[in-house]
C-alpha cells in the first residue's frame, strides 16, 4: 500500500513538473510556479538533487514575477540541495540586492566568483583594464558586489539627494499600478496602467496572477484636488494587457505598450499608438518597428521634439537583456532603427526610457551599481545649443544612437532596494510621479509622487491671435545672448515654456503663416525661489482688418489724447519688427451725423496716427490714411461673442442691425464698436526689391 501510495505521488509530481513546463514556454510563470511548487512538494526529501532542480525551476518563475522573498527561498533550497549553478548563485545574489539584503547578497556573490574559478582581486583588475572582454555575467557580478557593498553607505547619504518621496494612496488598489503619465497643458491628466478589479475582462493572467492591465485617468480640478481614478472609456482598452504608456508633446498621440492574449504560443510585447480626437481616445494600432517577431518591443517614449521614439527591446544586436534603442519617425513610420549605446546600455536589463521636458533622459537599469532592482538614472543634456536642437543629442548622424552626458544616479530616496521605474514630470520642475515595488512583499507596483526643491526659473507664453485666438501652429524663436538658439513648436491652446537660465538676455519672437511676427525681450536676473515669466505674442493678421485698441480723440476733434500713446507705441514697435510691411491705417465712426462730416472726421484722424507714427521714425511711403466714415461697419468676430453673447459671429453692425435691437444700452454699444481704428497689411515686400525689381 505504501509503495503504491510513493508511486502514485511520484506520478502526480511528473504530471505537474510536465504542466509547469507547458507554461513556463508560453511564459505563464505564474500558473507555471503553481504546478511547480506541487511537485516540489511532491518529491521526496531524500531526493536531493530532484528537488534542487524542481526548486530551480520554481525560483525561476518567482524571479520573473517579482515574488522575490519566494524566489529567495526556493533559490536558497536549490544552494541547500547542492544544484546551483553560477547563473542560479547570479540570479539568488541580485534578488538578496532587490530585498535589501545587502550582506547576504555580497556573501554570494563572492561565492559566485570563486565558482567561477577566479578572486575578486582577479575581476577588479580586468575591469578596470582598458579593451578586455567580460562575459556579461562576470561583469554584472562585479557590479552586484560594488552594490551591495555601496547601498548602505549610499542611503545614509540620503539627505544630500533632495528628493521627498510619498506613496500616493488616491491612484493605488490592492493590484499593481506602474508608468504614470502626465498630460494637458498644466499636466492636470494622469494616466497609469493597473490591474485591478475595474481592469476589462474576467480572466486571471497566468504570467502575473492579476488581470490583464488596462490604461486608468485621473483628472486634477481647479483646487488641485485629483478625481479618483477610472478606466478610459474607450477602445483603447481591451481584454489584452495595455500598459506603460506616454503622451506626445502635444498630447493628441499615445504611445503604449500591448500584448495580445494566445493561449497556444508565447507573447510577445508590441508597441501601439494611439490618437485623441477631442476627449476620447482611439483604437490601439500596432506600430511596425521590425519584422523580428520573436522579441519584445516596449516601454515607448517619444523624444521631446518628436523625431525619435525610444523603446526597450531583447532584440539581437543589443549589450545585454533588454536594451534601450530609438526609431527615427516620420509620420507614422519608422525610417531607421539603433542602439542608443552606452553608457545608457549595460549587460544588464535598461527599460522605462523617458524625458524632462528640459531634455534630461531618464531610465531605469539593474546593470549599472545602484540599491538592488531596478534603479532610477539620467542623463543630464544641455538646456540649448548654438544649433537649437532640443533631442538628447544635436546630431542624428551618429550611428551609434548613443545619449551624450554624465549619467547621474539621483540616489535615495528616489531609489529603493526594489524596482523603481516610470518617471513623469510635471512641467520643467523636477517634481511628478514614478513607480516602484518597494515593501511589497508580492512584488506589485503602486504610485508614487517626488519633488526635488530646484531654483528654476521658466518663461511661459501665449501665441494668439490679436482679438482672436491661440494660434497652435505659432512657432517661437528665442534666442539668447549665451548661444541659446530654439524654434519652438506651440501646445495646442497656444502656449509654450522653456527653462530660462539668469544673467542671460533673451529675444522670443513669435510667428505664424498668415500673421505678422511679434517681438519681446526678457533680461532674467538670479533669484533664490523657482520664479515663472510670462509673455503674450498676440500677432496681427495679415489677410483681416486689426483693431488698434485704446485710439481716443477729443471730442469731435482728430486730436489724440495723451492716454492713446501706450497703443501707439505698441504699433511702432509692431512696424520695426516687420519692416518689409505697408499698411492702410483706417478710422470709422458711427452712423450719426452727416456722410461727409463723419468721413471729413474719420479722415483727420486717420491722418493724425500716421503722423504719430512718421514722427516716431517710420516711413512715410508704407501709411496709408484712409477715412471711411460710417461706410464700414463693424463685422463681428467669435472672440467677441463671449463678451456680448447678444451678438453673433458675423453680425454686421449696420444702422438697421442697431435699430432693430430695441434695447439703448445694446445699440450704444454697438456704436462704440463701430468707432474704431484699424489697420490692415496692403503689402508684406516693402524694402525687399530695388528698381529692378530684383531682391535685395
Amino acid at each position: 500500500m505504501v509503495i503504491a501510495v510513493l508511486a502514485l505521488a511520484a506520478c502526480g509530481a511528473d504530471t505537474a513538473m510536465k504542466k509547469g513546463d507547458k507554461f513556463f514556454a508560453l511564459g505563464e510563470y505564474y500558473d507555471a510556479a503553481t504546478y511547480y511548487k506541487k511537485a516540489y512538494s511532491q518529491t521526496k526529501a531524500k531526493e536531493k538533487p530532484l528537488r534542487g532542480q524542481r526548486a530551480l525551476k520554481m525560483a525561476d518563475c518567482y524571479r520573473r514575477i517579482n515574488y522575490t522573498q519566494k524566489a529567495i527561498a526556493a533559490y536558497n533550497n536549490v544552494v541547500r540541495y547542492k544544484q546551483a549553478d553560477t547563473t542560479a548563485l547570479f540570479h539568488l545574489a541580485r534578488l538578496q540586492l532587490k530585498n535589501g539584503s545587502y550582506k547576504d547578497a555580497e556573501k554570494t556573490f563572492l561565492m559566485l566568483i570563486d565558482s567561477l574559478g577566479t578572486t575578486e582581486k582577479q575581476l577588479t583588475s580586468l575591469a578596470r583594464a582598458r579593451n578586455s572582454h567580460l562575459s556579461p555575467l562576470t561583469s554584472l557580478t562585479i557590479t552586484g558586489l560594488q552594490s551591495a557593498r555601496m547601498a548602505p553607505q549610499w542611503k545614509d547619504e540620503a539627505e544630500y539627494s533632495g528628493y521627498a518621496v510619498k506613496k500616493q494612496e488616491l491612484f493605488n488598489s490592492r493590484r499593481a499600478e506602474y508608468s504614470p503619465a502626465l498630460g494637458g497643458d498644466d499636466s492636470d491628466q494622469l494616466y497609469f496602467s493597473s490591474t485591478r478589479n475595474q481592469a476589462k475582462g474576467e480572466e486571471v493572467s497566468g504570467i502575473t496572477g492579476m488581470k490583464n492591465a488596462d490604461i486608468f485617468f485621473s483628472q486634477k480640478d481647479d483646487k488641485g484636488k485629483w478625481s479618483k481614478p477610472e478606466p478610459i472609456e474607450s477602445e483603447l482598452n481591451s481584454e489584452d494587457d495595455e500598459g506603460a504608456c506616454t503622451l506626445s508633446a502635444d498630447f493628441k498621440t499615445m504611445y503604449l505598450t500591448v500584448c495580445k492574449t494566445d493561449p497556444s504560443y508565447p507573447r510577445y510585447a508590441q508597441i501601439a499608438t494611439a490618437q485623441r480626437s477631442d476627449a476620447s481616445w482611439g483604437k490601439a494600432t500596432v506600430l511596425d518597428i521590425s519584422r523580428d517577431t520573436l522579441s519584445t518591443f516596449a516601454h515607448p517614449a517619444p523624444s521631446p521634439d518628436g523625431q525619435w521614439l525610444y523603446f526597450v527591446s531583447d532584440m539581437p544586436g543589443g549589450m545585454g537583456g533588454y536594451d534601450i534603442w530609438r526609431a527615427e519617425l516620420a509620420g507614422n513610420s519608422i525610417v531607421s532603427v539603433e542602439n542608443v549605446g552606452a553608457p545608457i546600455n549595460t549587460p544588464g536589463d535598461e527599460m522605462f526610457p523617458t524625458f524632462r521636458p528640459n531634455g534630461d533622459f531618464y531610465f531605469s537599469s539593474n546593470g549599472h551599481p545602484g540599491f538592488g532592482g531596478l534603479d532610477i538614472y539620467y542623463v543630464e543634456v544641455p538646456l540649448s545649443s548654438p544649433e537649437g536642437d532640443t533631442n538628447v543629442r544635436k546630431s542624428n548622424e551618429a550611428p551609434s544612437g548613443a545619449v551624450e552626458g554624465a549619467l547621474v544616479h539621483p540616489g535615495w530616496p528616489l531609489n529603493s532596494a526594489g524596482d523603481d521605474f516610470g518617471m513623469t514630470f510635471e512641467g520643467l520642475h523636477n517634481r511628478g510621479y514614478f513607480s516602484s515595488n518597494r515593501g511589497d512583499a508580492r512584488g506589485w507596483d503602486h504610485i508614487y509622487s517626488f519633488e526635488k526643491h530646484e531654483v528654476i526659473q521658466t518663461v511661459k507664453g501665449w501665441v494668439y491671435e490679436k482679438d482672436g485666438y491661440e494660434l497652435p501652429q505659432g512657432l517661437v524663436y528665442m534666442v539668447g545672448n549665451d548661444g541659446t538658439n530654439k524654434k519652438i513648436s506651440v501646445r495646442g491652446d497656444g502656449s509654450f515654456e522653456e527653462e530660462i537660465k539668469p544673467n542671460v538676455s533673451y529675444v522670443f519672437l513669435g510667428t505664424c503663416k498668415g500673421f505678422l511676427n511679434h517681438k519681446e525681450e526678457l533680461r532674467v536676473e538670479p533669484v533664490l525661489e523657482s520664479e515663472e515669466y510670462v509673455l503674450q505674442f498676440p500677432l496681427a493678421s495679415i489677410t483681416a482688418p486689426v483693431l488698434i485698441d485704446n485710439i481716443f480723440y477729443d471730442f469731435d476733434k482728430a486730436t489724440l489724447r495723451p492716454e492713446s500713446t501706450e497703443a501707439l507705441d505698441k504699433l511702432v514697435d509692431l512696424l520695426n519688427e516687420n519692416a518689409n510691411v505697408t499698411i492702410e491705417l483706417s478710422s470709422h465712426t458711427d452712423n450719426r451725423g452727416s456722410d461727409q462730416y463723419n468721413e471729413r472726421l474719420s479722415q483727420r484722424r486717420a491722418e493724425s496716427v500716421v503722423n504719430y507714427l512718421i514722427e516716431h521714425g517710420i516711413a512715410a511711403d508704407r501709411l496709408s490714411p484712409v477715412g471711411y466714415g460710417e461706410q464700414k461697419p463693424k463685422v463681428i468676430k467669435k472672440k467677441l461673442t463671449e463678451k456680448y453673447d447678444w451678438l453673433k459671429e458675423g453680425d454686421v453692425l449696420t444702422p438697421e442691425f442697431i435699430e432693430a435691437l430695441g434695447d439703448e444700452e445694446q445699440q450704444e454699444i454697438c456704436h462704440q464698436l463701430n468707432r474704431r481704428t484699424e489697420f490692415i497689411v496692403l503689402r508684406t515686400t516693402y524694402g525687399m526689391y530695388d528698381a529692378e525689381r530684383s531682391g535685395k
